[in-house]
């Protein structure tokens, strides 16, 4: 009964949702970057359908409309756990839910070990020389990892919301590269192989996580210094007029922030790159030049099928 109550649903939604283009400038520069890093053996493959890595880049925000387990797939909030992650946290799953059990995990965000989960499954779409669970899974590995890239990702204050500055997390991850990404240098080098996946992405959570506090305080800075005009002005997106950060305060917080955004944009490229690199060299290598899509590849990327399994996970 509540399958067939919802499919009428799921349906509108794909007509009239999933196939817009949802924006998301941030993934879609990141995944975009990313291929360019790889080496041409790749290209056959990830260079060639580069539209749909870009695309598909924000599927999984998407599936949060489907999966409750899918939102916290996408963060970690170190500071709710009162441990010093960098000392005594678990790196592997196993022991991780035997320190503080798997309940607790999903409450407070499973990111990293997300990131392993989706990279043993691009292994396996390389090994099966499947095209579209190759490119579905690159997409959403290069999401999450780019998520990881982000400090607002990995505390309970991800939006403001316990000091008074909501609306930051969009403010530092879409309307900054939104205005300034063309200034920003964001091509960090070629591939390499990730030799302790574990260890390489909570380097990463950690970066991200000791630059917490500079995105909260500068940002606490710059309102006051506009306490007077304000930070706020309407701009116009997707013709109609919306609320945001004005262009003054924006650049103010910007230049306060001293390159950070663009950083971590660039370790989010990298790391993307990296991570598919390294899938494709564990699953042997296999020869991309002769994949083709199937005529039905967007009924596999947003199938009812996908759609009913998704909404029970």
């Amino acid at each position: 009964m509540r399958t067939n109550i919802i499919r009428p649903f799921l349906m509108a939604f794909l007509i009239l949702g999933l196939f817009t283009n949802w924006g998301f400038f941030g993934h879609e520069t990141i995944h975009e970057k990313a291929v360019y890093s790889l080496p041409k053996e790749m290209w056959p493959l990830y260079k060639e359908h580069i539209a749909i890595l870009i695309e598909k880049s924000t599927n999984p925000d998407k599936r949060r409309h489907f999966s409750k387990k899918e939102p916290p797939k996408h963060y970690i909030d170190l500071d709710a756990f009162r441990v010093n992650p960098k000392t005594v946290f678990p790196a592997n799953w196993d022991s991780a839910k035997s320190f503080l059990t798997e309940d607790t995990l999903w409450a407070y965000g499973v990111l990293p070990w997300n990131i392993e989960w989706v990279y043993y499954d691009l292994v396996e779409a390389f090994d099966s020389n499947d095209a579209q669970a190759i490119l579905r899974l690159s997409a959403d590995l290069g999401h999450y990892i780019s998520d990881a890239c982000v400090p607002l990702h990995t505390t309970v204050n991800y939006n403001g919301q316990l000091t008074n500055q909501r609306g930051i997390h969009g403010f530092w991850e879409s309307r900054l590269p939104e205005l300034f990404a063309e200034e920003y240098f964001l091509y960090p080098g070629q591939a390499e192989y990730i030799h302790n996946r574990q260890e390489y992405i909570w380097a990463i959570i950690f970066e991200s996580f000791s630059a917490k506090d500079s995105v909260l305080d500068l940002d606490k800075k710059v309102q006051e210094a506009f306490a007077d005009e304000g930070t706020q002005s309407i701009s116009e997106r997707k013709g109609q007029g919306v609320r945001t950060q004005s262009i003054e305060a924006s650049r103010a917080y910007h230049e306060a922030l001293n390159g950070m955004v663009e950083r971590r944009m660039r370790r989010s490229i990298k790391a993307v790159a990296d991570f598919w690199f390294t899938a494709w060299v564990d699953a042997g290598q296999p020869n991309l030049k002769n994949l083709e899509l199937e005529k039905d590849g967007e009924t596999k990327f947003f199938g009812e099928k996908v759609l009913e399994k998704l909404w029970g996970n």
